[in-house]
């Protein structure tokens, strides 16, 4: 009668069975539950210890006496279907969490790169972190959209990841667009203890995404009004052409843009 319900409380079939049982019949020993069911003797057993264990049934023990179980009350029920519902949003909370790193490792282990998406401004600052607690080289190479950090995430990085940044050694060298709003963020970065910088003219080269390389990785970060996207993938072949790439760009740019650093970036 009630089965239906006490599984969708979260119990078994068996355990439903058992505790209806219980409350229309009331205290009684194993052996006379057995009576009442279709079940093994072996099983009633084992089910009875297993709502005894998350407090359903009360199991009371005397020596030398029969243990005589005993149904708890039914708002007992209740209190278990709320703890399960709050173990089962922890668990959802919690696979969240590493869900995209699963993916990537089975992406690695097919042989297919390791991508992991975030969206929002939550998401790309978890992509950033990454360049930090993932780094055991201590180096970053990045197109960096400073411009775009400026308009979204400024107290972020001049207050938090710079800082971070600078705390762990971390270097990093950065091609940036002029672009005068990128000149202001960087003229006030304050970590240049490990930081390199050479700017590009925002005009041939107007970055709109963010990239970052590092420890066998590459990242995207994307800033706009529209979406705030972050990508980071995991592939030795991608990491090494964008590092090519980057070395490149680098070498040319100091050759090509030497006349438009500014001073204080020297």
């Amino acid at each position: 009668m009630f089965e239906q319900v006490l599984t969708q409380a979260g119990l078994t079939e068996n355990q439903a069975l058992i505790y209806e049982i219980l409350v229309k019949t009331g205290s009684m020993p194993a052996g006379a539950v057995c009576k009442k069911t279709p079940l093994k003797r072996g099983l009633v057993y084992k089910i009875l210890d297993e709502l005894t264990e998350i407090g359903l049934v009360e199991k009371k023990e005397k020596s030398r006496e029969v243990a005589i179980f005993s149904p708890a009350h039914p708002l007992k029920i209740k209190t278990l279907a709320k703890e399960r519902e709050e173990k089962a949003k922890d668990a959802q909370a919690a696979l969240e969490g590493v869900l995209p790193k699963i993916i990537s490792d089975f992406n690695l282990s097919i042989g297919k790169p390791g991508a992991q998406f975030f969206e929002g401004l939550d998401g790309i600052k978890q992509v950033l972190e990454d360049t930090l607690i993932n780094n055991r080289q201590k180096n970053i190479l990045s197109f960096s959209d400073a411009a775009g950090y400026a308009t979204y995430l400024k107290d972020w990085d001049l207050n938090y990841y710079a800082l971070k940044r600078k705390k762990l050694g971390i270097k990093e060298q950065m091609l940036i667009p002029n672009n005068p709003k990128g000149m202001e963020h960087m003229y006030e970065y304050p970590a240049m203890e490990v930081t390199e910088i050479l700017f590009v003219d925002h005009k041939t080269f107007p970055f709109a995404t963010d990239v970052n390389i590092y420890e066998q990785k590459v990242s995207f970060v994307t800033f706009s009004d529209k979406a705030h996207i972050g990508v980071i993938v995991e592939n030795p072949e991608i990491y090494s052409t964008m590092l090519s790439v980057f070395n490149i760009s680098w070498n040319l740019a100091k050759i090509q843009f030497a006349e438009i650093q500014p001073d204080w970036a020297k």
